[in-house]
């Protein structure tokens, strides 16, 4: 009789620590991992929580009995096992993290050859099938298991992005929030013209300053304190695994991940004229005006990182970007990075002579944004319905892209419900009219919440 696993989630594993994720069930998941995909060779890694190297010797021990060869590279983040995939030309990778998710949780994300991600529309129901019914042969033949450092390796290859030469001298804050992201800063600084002043820089799994999550506005103090103390340029933090980069301009100001993309794409289609950017719905005229600025083309996707990486490959988009701050790089395996960002906006900032608020003031003020507002729902669909029906007359456009987009001559609106919980997320944009703004985010939070 199989047991059901409820760490298995729709792009990954994620669950709390034993009860719903454990060695058993670690090893469990490198069997079927193993039986699914037939790999010969596959890279793994861990993040810094407290029960991560545990569960990936576990897993490890898993594969091996499924004879398969395994590399680790230990301590890392997400996107060093996305990299060493392709690198390394492995079959395949797996990283144990829980990147943002409380203490007391662990998780998995799986790739496969070429860091194609593997989600539950590519096998990863099947890897969970596997795993619940339990029901694997003696191993008759055992794979190796060998260390590997892949991190130099790592880091010449984020440094490709950027003319180095053309870097001027900053002073960057940087918040690994306790997380993996401080060794890579340890490791790139010495090939940079920078002064970092490091916030919350040693991995401790212990997380003595809260879950590394800057989307949480009380974990950002830290971060716009040190700016301010140490009059910096700009302040940089990381989640866990830091496969999202969050920015702070030089006043210490949180810079919403929506006019990063923008950035991004036009550091992008200014060196690519005509190439194609993914873009998620839930905010999306500042990207478009400035694609078809650049005379590039943006293409909008479903959110999520699966649903982006298949487009961007389908499409051979050079660049992808969703508002929650994940980033992603055609010449990076298709795969998001929260390292290559941060080296391209400084970039950006050296080569048009200016600071981070005057590269984001302008579109801040062009498409004013309420940024993303959750909200439980007990019925979702049902809501969505009210809404469509609701504000559905005098739209100029409606889209299920993702949720329920409508847009009007001078405002739009996205509400999408979660994969994972009980949950509806607004986000709602206007051209220059910051009150217009305001205003109908507040008029659909109180239909949302009446």
């Amino acid at each position: 009789m199989s047991e059901e696993l409820s760490c298995f989630k729709a792009y990954d594993v994620r669950g709390r620590v034993p009860d719903q994720l454990n060695e058993n069930i670690a090893y469990r998941i490198g069997r079927a991992y193993g039986q699914f995909l037939s790999p010969r060779k596959v890279v793994v890694g861990y993040d810094i929580r407290l029960s991560s190297q545990e569960l990936c010797t576990a897993l490890i021990k898993g594969l091996i009995d499924s004879n398969i060869d395994v590399v680790d590279i230990g301590l890392c983040g997400t996107e060093e096992i996305y990299f060493a995939t392709s690198h390394l030309d492995f079959d395949g990778g797996i990283v144990v993290t829980a990147s943002h998710n409380p203490k007391d949780y662990n998780g998995m994300k799986f790739v496969r050859e070429n860091s194609k991600p593997i989600s539950g529309d590519t096998g990863l129901k099947e890897i969970q099938l596997l795993a619940e019914q339990d029901q694997f042969s003696e191993p008759t033949s055992i794979g190796k298991v060998t260390s590997k450092d892949v991190k130099a390796a790592y880091i010449e290859h984020l440094l490709s992005y950027i003319d180095v030469t053309a870097l001027q001298p900053l002073k960057i804050v940087c918040n690994a929030g306790n997380g993996a992201a401080g060794q890579i800063i340890d490791l790139i600084e010495s090939h940079l013209p920078f002064d970092f002043f490091k916030v919350h820089h040693e991995a401790d799994g212990n997380f003595p300053h809260g879950v590394p999550n800057p989307l949480l506005e009380e974990n950002r103090e830290s971060t716009i304190k040190a700016i301010i103390e140490n009059e910096a340029d700009i302040g940089i933090a990381w989640d866990g695994d830091f496969d999202r980069c969050f920015f702070f301009d030089e006043g210490g100001r949180f810079i919403d991940g929506y006019y990063i993309v923008g950035l991004l794409a036009q550091s992008f289609l200014s060196s690519y004229p005509g190439a194609r950017v993914v873009h998620d719905p839930r905010l999306t005229w500042n990207t478009i005006e400035i694609a078809n600025e650049k005379g590039g083309n943006a293409i909008c996707c479903k959110t999520g990182h699966a649903f982006i990486k298949e487009r961007m490959r389908k499409e051979d988009a050079i660049y992808g970007g969703e508002v929650s701050a994940h980033h992603y790089f055609r010449d990076f395996f298709y795969c998001d990075s929260g390292m290559l960002p941060w080296l391209l906006v400084v970039e950006l900032m050296a080569k048009q002579n200016k600071c981070l608020s005057e590269l984001v003031n302008k579109r801040m003020a062009a498409f004013p944004a309420s940024g993303e507002i959750n909200n439980t729902i007990d019925d979702p669909a049902a809501l969505l319905e009210l809404i469509e029906d609701k504000y559905s007359e005098g739209a100029e456009s409606i889209d299920h892209i993702d949720g329920l987009s409508i847009a009007y001559s001078d405002w739009r609106f996205n509400l999408r419900t979660s994969n994972t919980e009980p949950l509806v997320r607004l986000n709602v944009e206007s051209k220059a009219d910051e009150p217009l703004m305001q205003a109908k985010t507040k008029e659909l939070l109180d239909l949302i919440r009446s």
